[in-house]
């Protein structure tokens, strides 16, 4: 079923000459939810919910889609082919982020602007996965996290293990982690686009500094785990105690109290 997003206040946001609709809701340190293929589903929502209801200011910027169509597969197909030919993102290319990551940067600075403390936190989900790794750049941002960072498309060797920023960037990325920002990814073993050697280009780069949380999805597995699962903390998430995807839902929750509200931790 749609979802109304009734309980999130929506605004306008405008940088450069780009204007997206974000949807906000919640009191405290903001995190910024970058929504997966194919835009901000109901499941994308919920976890939206989780956020603010865990004591923090959530922002979904709306880079593409109908805010709250359901997904289907179809919509999906859709959305993927939208960004195929935008110009505000970067599918094939190894080493360079996507143009739109300088508009969300942008909103980081205003939602820190806006809710103080120690800084923000942002979430990328499938194609926008590997934003909140570029995100880094701007100092505002001290909780990155990579939910199945799936750009570049994972076509040939070298696209398997890039992380679809630039060498300029990856510097940046590093010296922030020698700083103590960790870095946080999640991914389901089988998942082909998200491949292991993306995660163990992040651990040869930023080594201890990089927490990687991959959850088998194998054939017999003991959960029952799809080889089909993608989406961690929205599709594919089973929220009962005990299943590893509400286990990492819970630690990206307490990586954001961590990072952003360290009295409380």
């Amino acid at each position: 079923m749609a979802d109304s997003l009734s309980d999130f206040e929506r605004t306008d946001f405008s940088y450069e000459g780009t204007q997206k609709s974000v949807y906000r809701r919640g009191n405290g340190p903001a995190v910024i939810v970058i929504h997966e293929v194919p835009g901000i589903t109901p499941e994308v929502a919920n976890f939206g919910r989780r956020v603010s209801d865990a004591g923090f200011t959530t922002f979904m910027p709306m880079l593409f889609g109908d805010p709250g169509r359901d997904f289907s597969n179809s919509y999906a197909v859709q959305g993927i082919l939208r960004a195929c030919i935008s110009r505000e993102f970067s599918v094939l290319t190894a080493r360079q982020s996507s143009p739109i990551t300088n508009f969300v940067r942008a909103l980081c600075r205003e939602a820190h602007r806006e809710c103080g403390g120690p800084g923000v936190g942002a979430l990328g989900m499938c194609l926008t996965g590997g934003f909140a790794l570029s995100l880094m750049v701007e100092p505002s941002v001290m909780a990155p996290v990579l939910s199945q960072p799936s750009l570049p498309f994972p076509i040939g060797s070298q696209r398997r293990a890039a992380l679809g920023i630039s060498e300029r960037e990856l510097e940046a990325v590093k010296e922030r982690a020698k700083e103590g920002c960790r870095v946080m990814g999640l991914r389901f073993t089988g998942d082909p686009l998200v491949p292991g050697e993306r995660f163990e280009t992040l651990r040869r780069e930023l080594g201890a500094n990089f927490e990687g949380i991959e959850i088998d999805s194998s054939r017999g597995n003991p959960h029952g785990i799809s080889r089909t699962a993608h989406s961690v903390l929205t599709l594919d998430l089973v929220d009962e105690e005990g299943h590893p995807t509400r286990a990492a839902l819970d630690r990206v929750l307490g990586y954001f109290n961590e990072r952003l509200r360290p009295e409380t931790a």
